[in-house]
């Protein structure tokens, strides 16, 4: 039996959720729709194990551990993968329903969403880890796993890619990965400052190296002296400046301006550029040997269209910290406006998402992001008719056969490719074969 929505349940923050002796849901407030990305709709009557998948499901439901004992768990932490993947920390708290004679009915679950939290402790400590980039296919998978590797070594590290696929986000990554994590990290754009000023940034002067320096001024090598540094857009300095870079990779020594003697530094060097620094080798504009200095490592960092499966779960995380940062309650996207953003080629790459749901945002009055809220030129410019364009299902079909091609028809590598249950991609896999019997 489903019990109807609660004008009350749905206007408090914290997900609430019952379930009947069967452990199906028989209610499912609306904060539990934003916070797990389900909606009511396809949660009632369902096994809440199959929508509230919670770390502790499996070896220690809260829920069963109430029924068993009669007694409540109040406050106890997990985490949760919503619908598309995303993980979510939890507090949660299950009490027992009980009808007037006392006989036990059903049981109820409350949870609150402590990604909020967890982004404020970590902007407080100023930590970030490959955790928090966001991305399921193999593409990123692969960089994933060589990350604690390149972390571990002090070799110097060249990060190519467009601008906005997160060169900085990696790079600090690797940082707090390092054993020089507890040091600076220190970022400078290179591509965004003169020479002269580039130089002082970079090295630093002397009291009285020039008329304005009436005291001495540290780097941001100095400053990053223990620690890393990130060169970002190499792509754009100068020769002069190059040849400069060039004596402090080899010599691990930097000149202030007005220095007499040059100093001694210990800094990890990470680069990065939105350009093919190999082609400006040929080109005679990047010099080879500094090349060489600075990709002992090198990682290139996949365009947003050549990896169209992190879409959903981006589209969850930005939506999530739209939220957040506006005070607003959107339970997500459409299935209408999914399909049209995975379309989408992003020449901006991740950035360029975040601007189109930002945009959203502002549009979007109700509970869920739709097609005519995003910007004009991702709609279509009338109604399509039946068959054209690509919707949610065909979206989700190109997914799922380019992961079994991947690894060779294996469904349970796929589904784990996916971040779905082997018996749901059978599921899905066993309804693709009806329609295509029905067509």
């Amino acid at each position: 039996m489903y019990l109807p929505p609660d004008p009350i349940l749905d206007s408090i923050d914290e997900g609430v959720f019952t379930v009947g002796p069967d452990w199906r849901i028989s209610s499912f407030n609306r904060a539990a729709e934003r916070i797990t990305g389900v909606k009511r709709e396809e949660a009632l009557g369902r096994l809440c194990s199959e929508v509230f998948r919670a770390s502790i499901c499996e070896h220690s439901c809260a829920l069963r551990r109430t029924w068993e004992t009669g007694k409540p768990v109040v406050n106890a932490t997990a985490y949760i993968l919503r619908a598309g993947g995303e993980r979510i920390p939890i507090r949660l708290s299950t009490a027992l329903l009980r009808d007037a004679s006392g006989a036990v009915t059903g049981g109820v679950e409350t949870f609150q969403d402590l990604s909020r939290v967890e982004e404020l402790r970590k902007e407080l400590a100023s930590r970030y880890t490959f955790e928090d980039i966001v991305g399921r296919s193999p593409a990123m998978q692969r960089l994933f796993e060589t990350l604690p590797w390149i972390a571990a070594s002090s070799s110097t590290v060249l990060i190519e890619g467009a601008s906005g696929t997160g060169k900085e986000l990696f790079a600090r990554a690797i940082h707090n990965l390092s054993p020089r994590g507890k040091k600076r990290f220190v970022a400078v754009n290179c591509g965004a400052l003169p020479d002269t000023l580039l130089e002082s940034e970079l090295f630093g002067y002397k009291a009285g190296a020039f008329t304005d320096a009436r005291r001495d001024k540290p780097g941001r090598f100095a400053l990053a002296d223990g620690g890393t540094i990130l060169l970002d857009e190499i792509g754009d300095v100068s020769p002069a400046m190059q040849t400069r870079l060039l004596r402090v990779l080899q010599e691990r020594v930097i000149e202030p301006l007005g220095a007499v003697e040059p100093v001694k530094i210990d800094v990890r060097v990470i680069a990065a550029t939105n350009k093919d620094l190999a082609a400006l080798v040929r080109e005679g504009k990047f010099r080879e040997d500094l090349y060489y200095r600075i990709r002992v490592i090198h990682l290139r960092l996949p365009p947003l269209r050549e990896r169209r499966e992190d879409i959903p779960l981006l589209v969850e995380r930005i939506v999530a910290w739209l939220n957040r940062l506006q005070g607003r309650n959107i339970a997500g996207v459409s299935e209408a406006a999914l399909a049209r953003l995975m379309e989408h080629d992003y020449p901006g790459n991740v950035r360029e998402l975040e601007n189109i749901l930002e945009q959203a945002f502002v549009l979007c009055r109700g509970d869920w992001i739709e097609l005519h809220h995003l910007p004009p030129e991702l709609r279509p410019p009338a109604e399509p008719s039946a068959g054209e364009g690509l919707n949610l299902k065909a979206a989700e079909r190109r997914l799922i056969l380019a992961a079994l091609d991947r690894h060779k028809g294996n469904r349970t590598q796929a589904a784990r490719e996916l971040g779905i249950d082997p018996s749901t991609l059978y599921r899905k896999l066993k309804a693709l074969e009806s329609e295509r019997k029905i067509s």
